[in-house]
């Protein structure tokens, strides 16, 4: 019998380019207010967010993607007929066929590449990252490009302020590949099925999340799973320039950045708050927080990044990264 074949690639990968895009229409709190029993101050003090982008009736997760991944190519200097993957987390699609990573491919003029999406919700394009590395260094892909998306507006309920206030849409990507010496560290991640009644979609295809539970196992469970990443990745925290929690909520946010710096992160570790003007926007949140904190100069190319997302009732995962 003849003996297998397997392929090798390189040791190592790196996040090559970024992009992102939200659309135009920004949603105040004092809009919201107005159809809801909230109010500015209410919302500043329990999610940090002062205002979110909502996307129209005309504008679809698959143009978000599109766009995003358009950008992250442009970023990288390369060129469609350069990738072979393509990888978009989602948990929005309105129906799971055809999915949305073949169409994207398409529009983008990627031709005859592989493409899946995955569901992790919030936690998407960590694992995403995850898989796009691990792909390239099996020797099953060169380039990777990986999207994460979501339209939420279609799946929140407009009148329930326990979401309408947070959860928003954009989209934002990243392409994977090759690389001398690492960029992305292995991931630490992980599920905790038990609390599938945290996060979930009814029945009639609205969102519900239970605040408090998902505020109390976040800002307990997730600061170790960003110390193992950093572990994983043969740094110590007081390595970490950036940190990149899923953008959930700013309290929950802050609450991470606390716990690692008492266990040893920097005090002048940048932390992200892009849901301040972004919104939860699931499975794109760390990379259009990326992308936002790349432009205005927070972040800098060679800062090394401990990204971790977290939801969907519940999956987790993280990873250090080199900002490209």
């Amino acid at each position: 019998m003849s003996a297998l074949t397997l392929r090798q690639g390189p040791a190592a990968t790196r996040v090559l380019g970024i992009g992102s895009t939200q659309p135009d229409r920004a949603v105040t709190n004092d809009e919201l207010a107005r159809h809801m029993d909230t109010s500015d101050q209410w919302i500043r003090e329990r999610v940090g967010i002062v205002e979110r982008r909502f996307a129209g009736d005309d504008e679809r997760l698959v143009d978000m993607a599109v766009a995003a991944g358009a950008k992250a190519l442009a970023d990288a200097g390369a060129a469609p007929s350069d990738v072979d993957t393509v990888i978009l987390p989602n948990c929005t699609m309105p129906s799971p066929i055809p999915n949305a990573a073949a169409q994207v491919a398409d529009r983008i003029g990627i031709s005859g590449a592989g493409a899946f999406d995955i569901n992790a919700a919030c936690a998407g394009f960590c694992y995403g990252l995850a898989l796009a590395s691990d792909l390239i260094r099996g020797g099953s892909a060169r380039k990777v490009l990986v999207i994460g998306a979501e339209k939420l507006t279609d799946v929140v309920d407009p009148t329930d302020r326990s979401t309408a206030i947070i959860f928003a849409d954009g989209a934002g990507a990243a392409l994977v590949g090759p690389a001398d010496e690492p960029g992305i560290g292995p991931v630490s991640w992980g599920s905790a099925g038990d609390q599938v009644d945290m996060i979930y979609m009814r029945e009639h295809k609205y969102l519900f999340q239970e605040g408090q539970s998902v505020f109390r196992w976040a800002t307990t469970q997730i600061a170790p799973v960003a110390t193992e990443a950093v572990e994983r990745a043969g740094l110590q925290l007081s390595d970490v320039d950036v940190l990149i929690p899923h953008q959930a909520n700013l309290r929950i946010v802050e609450s991470i950045a606390k716990r690692l710096r008492a266990q040893g992160a920097r005090d002048d570790m940048v932390v992200a708050d892009d849901i301040r003007y972004s919104g939860n926007t699931s499975s794109a949140s760390i990379p259009l927080a990326l992308d936002h904190m790349r432009a205005s100069g927070s972040v800098s190319s060679g800062d090394v990044v401990l990204a971790v997302g977290f939801g969907a009732g519940l999956s987790y995962a993280g990873q250090v990264l080199i900002c490209p």
